[in-house]
């Protein structure tokens, strides 16, 4: 359908804006800000029409998935490993996903992903360049 991005393939992280700043505004626990730092984080989207199952691989085995329907109500969890229910809009291309305390986004920019989390006033940008 017309205005959906192709969000499909898999994304190797690239750089990030932000990051301390960030974890600290959402108490994450200190033994995952030093697992998240500058980690290579692998990002795998299997995208079929507005239904997406989302995966990250972290260095050692880690994986996190949230399958997700676009509006739709789904069981997700946090980078700190909360499970919490949100529903995932579509808003001018961009996935935009309200977590318990913070609101983050995803597009395709120019070929690679680009995330942006955003707490109490706080951004944070992962950007990964697309490897399959």
């Amino acid at each position: 359908p017309k205005g959906t991005m192709a969000f499909a393939g898999k994304y190797e992280f690239e750089g990030d804006e932000n990051y301390d700043a960030f974890v600290q505004k959402i108490g994450l626990p200190s033994d995952k800000v030093e697992m998240g730092r500058n980690c290579k984080i692998v990002t795998e989207v299997v995208q079929n029409g507005n239904d997406f199952t989302w995966t990250q691989h972290f260095p050692g085995g880690h994986t996190t998935t949230n399958s997700f329907t676009v509006g739709k109500e789904a069981d997700m969890e946090t980078m700190g490993g909360k499970k919490f229910k949100a529903t995932v809009k579509m808003e001018d291309g961009k996935l935009v996903a309200d977590f318990p305390n913070y609101r983050h986004t995803a597009e395709i920019s120019g070929g690679k992903l680009v995330e942006i989390s955003t707490s109490s006033g706080v951004v944070y940008k992962r950007t990964s360049k697309k490897i399959a």
